[in-house]
C-alpha cells in the first residue's frame, strides 16, 4: 500500500515540479463589453485584469491601446457596460454592484463606502472621467445631448452636459422598466412595463410629456424596435405560461407573435405568429442579448426562431408576410450585434462549428451569410469598424482577447498586456461522445495528462458546468465564470490528472430537444444520468484509476455533484460542491416568487424527488463546499442545511466561505482561492485513496 501510494505521489510530483500555479491559468485579463464608436473609427472594452477593471479605448488608425480610467485592485466592483455617445467623443460606463433582496449592494470586499452601481461620463479627449449619476442601462438620445437611464425600475432623464447631482425621475408608472429605446428623431422613449405575469411597451412623448401604452394585453409584450424612418415600433408579444416550474422542459406553448405598431394611428397589427408546437415557445437564453428584433433596409424583420429544434434567424416582409430562413445549418445563433453600416448583423453562432462559436455577416440586402472568423478558434462580440472587424477571440491555449483586423491584417489589441507569466503547460482538448443508459448522447471534452503515458494510470476529475443553460467549448470560454474553469481543468490536467468537462442534457448548443429533454431539472433530474455516464465513461479506460474519480461543479454544476455523491458513492471518492442546489423546493423560489411548495403538492413531491436531499442517506464521500454567503443565485443556506445533515451522518465536510461574496465570485483572489481549494481537496483525498 505504502508503495502504491509513494508511485501515485511521484507521477503527481514529477509533473508539478515545472508547473504553474493554478492562478497562472486565469492570469490573463478578461475582456468584456466590445463596443464600437457610432462611425466606426474606435472601439471601447472594458478589462478585468485579476479583479481590477478598467475602460480601454482604441482608435483609427493605428487602433493603440489606451487605459482610459485607473481603478486600481481588486477590490470586487463590478464595471460595465461601455456605450459611445452619438458623435463618439463622450463614454457613459456603469460601475457597482446589484443589490440583494435587502437592497444591499454587494461588497466582498468590506469597501467602507458606497457600491451601488452608478453612471460615469468619460470625456475621451481629455481623459477626464465625472460621475453622472445613480443608476444603470443609460441609452443616448439620438443627437446625444440626453441620456435615459434606471433607477430601481424607474426610467430617468438627464442632460448629456449636465455636471450637477440633479437626479429627476422622467416620469412616474407603475411596474418596472426596462429595454429602453430612443425612436430615431428623439420624440418618442419606448420602454417595456414589467407586471409580474404581463408586460406593456409604453411610449413617452418627450414633447407633449405624455405616456401611452398604445396596445396593452394580457401577454408579455417586450423587445420594443424602432424602424428606421420611426414611423413604425415592432415588437414581441410572448404569452404568459401560467405556473411554469423554472428548470422543467417545455417544448410548446400558446405561441409567440410580432407586432407591429403605427405611430401616427397607434393601431397595431399582428404581422407573424409562430406555428404551433415547436418553435411555439421564445427562450428567454437564446439569442443572449437584450434584443429580439432588427430592421432591414428594406422594411423586413429579423427575428429568432426554433422551428427546427436549432435557434436560428428568420425575416419576414411585414407587407407579403413572406417568411424566410437565413441562417441554416447544424447549430444556434447566440449573439446578434447591428453595425454602424445599417446593411449587415454580425452574428455569433456554432453552426457548422458545434463546440466553438464563429462569427458571421448576415447581408440585409441580400441575405447572405458569410463567415468572418477563423474556424479553429473560438470568436465572439464582434462590432464592425471603418475597414474592418474588432471581435474578442480565445483558443485552446488562450484565454479571450480583444481582436483588430483592418484592411485584412489581424491583430491583438493591448498584446503588452498579456502577463508574461501566464501557464505555459496545456493539454489540447479532444471532443468524446458519452451515451448514458437510457441512450440519451452527450458530449465532452477530454484533457490528458502533460507527459501522458497511456500505460500508467490516472487520477481523474469531472468539471460539471452550471446554468444549465450552457455549453463548455474546446478552448477558454467567451464568459469569465466558465473560462477560469476551463483554466481550472486545464491546470488539473497539467498536475497529473484526466480532466473530463461535460456539457450534459439541458444546456445550451445542441439544439432545443438537447436543451429541453424530458423530465430534467426539478422535473425529475435525468441529467443525472450523463454524469453517471461520464465516471462509467472514466472508469472504463485503461488509463484511469477508477478508484480516483472526482466530480465538481459550481451552481448547477454543483446540484450535479451532489447527486453524483449522494446517488453513486461507488463511482466517486470525493468531490467538490460550488454554490449548489440541493432541495430545488428551497431554490426555486428565488427564480418563480410565486411558487410555495405548499400551494403545488405535486411539484413539491417531484422537485425533492429531484434534489440531492432526497438521497443524501445514501452519501459516504468527503466534500468540500463553497459558497459566498451574498449569493443572489442560490441560497447561502443550501449549504448550510446539507453540511448539517451530513455532518449527522458522520461524511468529511469541509468548507470555505466567502463572506460578503455572490454567486459568480467578484474578487479574483476568490476565484484563486476556490480552485486551489478544489486543487489541494481532490489531491489530499485521491493520494489517501492509495
Amino acid at each position: 500500500m505504502r508503495k502504491f501510494l509513494f508511485a501515485s505521489f511521484l507521477i503527481l510530483l514529477s509533473i508539478q515540479v515545472n508547473a504553474q500555479s493554478v492562478a497562472d491559468y486565469i492570469s490573463a485579463p478578461f475582456p468584456t463589453y466590445m463596443t464600437a464608436a457610432p462611425d466606426g473609427k474606435a472601439v471601447a472594452w472594458v478589462f478585468n485584469d485579476k479583479g481590477e477593471r478598467n475602460v480601454f479605448y482604441a482608435k483609427a488608425p493605428d487602433y493603440t491601446a489606451q487605459k482610459l480610467t485607473d481603478y486600481k485592485g481588486d477590490i470586487g466592483v463590478d464595471l460595465g457596460p461601455v456605450v459611445f455617445s452619438p458623435n463618439g467623443k463622450t463614454l457613459l460606463f456603469v460601475r457597482g454592484n446589484s443589490r440583494n433582496s435587502a437592497g444591499q449592494a454587494a461588497n466582498p470586499a468590506q469597501l467602507q463606502e458606497n457600491t451601488d452601481k452608478k453612471i460615469y461620463s468619460l470625456d475621451i479627449d481629455s481623459g477626464k472621467t465625472r460621475w453622472f449619476s445613480p443608476g444603470m442601462s443609460p441609452v443616448f438620445s439620438p443627437n446625444g445631448e440626453q441620456v435615459a437611464y434606471l433607477i430601481g425600475g424607474s426610467v430617468y432623464l438627464k442632460a448629456a452636459s449636465d455636471t450637477t447631482d440633479s437626479v429627476k425621475q422622467l416620469f412616474t408608472a407603475r411596474g418596472n422598466a426596462s429595454m429602453l429605446s430612443f425612436s430615431p428623431d428623439g420624440k418618442y422613449l419606448a420602454f417595456v412595463s414589467g407586471r409580474t405575469d404581463h408586460s406593456f411597451v409604453g411610449l413617452w412623448d418627450l414633447e407633449k410629456k405624455q405616456l401611452t401604452y398604445a396596445e396593452s394585453s394580457l401577454d408579455f409584450d417586450s423587445y420594443p424596435t424602432w424602424s428606421p424612418d420611426g414611423k413604425k415600433l415592432a415588437y414581441l408579444r410572448i404569452p404568459n405560461i401560467l405556473n411554469l416550474l423554472p428548470f422543467t422542459s417545455i417544448k410548446a406553448a400558446n405561441p409567440w407573435s410580432i407586432r407591429l405598431l403605427d405611430i401616427a394611428t397607434l393601431k397595431a397589427e399582428e404581422v407573424w405568429k409562430a406555428d404551433q408546437g415547436r418553435g411555439s415557445v421564445m427562450v428567454d437564453d437564446l439569442p443572449a442579448i437584450s434584443e429580439r428584433l432588427w430592421w432591414t433596409p428594406n422594411g423586413s424583420l429579423v427575428f429568432p426562431w426554433e422551428k427546427n429544434n436549432w435557434m436560428q434567424l428568420y425575416a419576414v416582409n411585414p407587407k407579403t408576410k413572406e417568411v424566410r430562413h437565413l441562417t441554416p445549418g447544424e447549430g444556434q445563433v447566440e449573439w446578434v450585434q447591428s453595425s454602424f453600416t445599417k446593411n449587415e448583423l454580425l452574428v455569433t453562432h456554432n453552426i457548422g462549428n458545434i463546440d466553438r462559436r464563429q462569427v458571421s455577416r448576415l447581408d440585409l440586402s441580400t441575405f447572405e451569410l458569410e463567415l468572418l472568423s477563423d474556424p479553429n478558434s473560438i470568436n465572439w462580440a464582434p462590432v464592425r469598424i471603418e475597414n474592418g472587424l474588432a471581435w474578442l477571440e480565445s483558443n485552446w491555449n488562450r484565454p479571450g482577447w480583444p481582436m483588430i483586423q483592418t484592411y485584412g491584417q489581424k491583430k491583438m489589441l493591448a498584446e503588452t498586456l498579456f502577463p508574461g507569466n501566464f501557464a505555459k503547460t496545456f493539454s489540447k482538448p479532444e471532443a468524446v461522445k458519452i451515451k448514458a443508459k437510457d441512450g440519451f448522447e452527450t458530449s465532452a471534452q477530454l484533457f490528458l495528462p502533460a507527459n501522458y503515458d497511456p500505460k500508467k494510470k490516472y487520477p481523474a476529475v469531472i468539471f460539471i458546468h452550471g446554468g444549465s443553460r450552457r455549453q463548455m467549448l474546446l478552448g477558454y470560454n467567451y464568459g469569465l465564470y466558465y473560462s477560469h474553469t476551463y483554466g481550472a481543468q486545464q491546470f488539473f490536467a497539467s498536475q497529473g490528472y484526466i480532466a473530463l468537462t461535460i456539457n450534459y442534457r439541458s444546456g445550451i448548443g445542441y439544439g432545443m430537444d438537447f436543451r429541453e429533454e424530458e423530465n430534467y431539472g426539478a422535473g425529475g433530474a435525468s441529467e443525472v444520468q450523463d454524469v453517471m455516464a461520464a465516471a462509467d465513461f472514466l472508469a472504463g479506460r485503461s488509463d484511469v484509476d477508477a478508484s480516483r474519480i472526482a466530480p465538481w461543479g459550481g451552481s448547477y454544476g454543483g446540484y450535479l455533484t451532489a447527486h453524483a455523491l449522494s446517488q453513486a458513492p461507488e463511482k466517486f471518492h470525493v468531490g467538490v460542491d460550488i454554490h449548489g442546489v440541493h432541495n430545488w423546493n428551497n431554490d426555486i423560489p428565488v427564480f418563480a416568487p410565486w411558487y410555495a411548495p405548499e400551494k403545488f403538492p405535486k411539484m413539491a413531491e417531484l422537485a425533492f424527488k429531484s434534489s440531492p436531499m432526497a438521497y443524501v442517506d445514501k452519501w459516504v464521500d468527503p466534500v468540500l463546499l463553497i459558497h459566498g454567503d451574498d449569493d443572489r443565485n442560490v441560497l447561502f443556506s443550501e449549504s448550510v442545511e446539507l453540511a448539517e445533515v451530513l455532518r449527522k451522518q458522520g461524511v468529511d465536510v469541509e468548507q470555505l466561505v466567502f463572506p460578503d461574496e455572490v454567486h459568480a465570485f467578484l474578487l479574483h483572489q476568490n476565484w484563486v482561492k476556490a480552485f486551489d481549494a478544489t486543487y489541494q481537496f481532490i489531491t489530499k483525498h485521491s493520494l489517501d485513496k492509495k
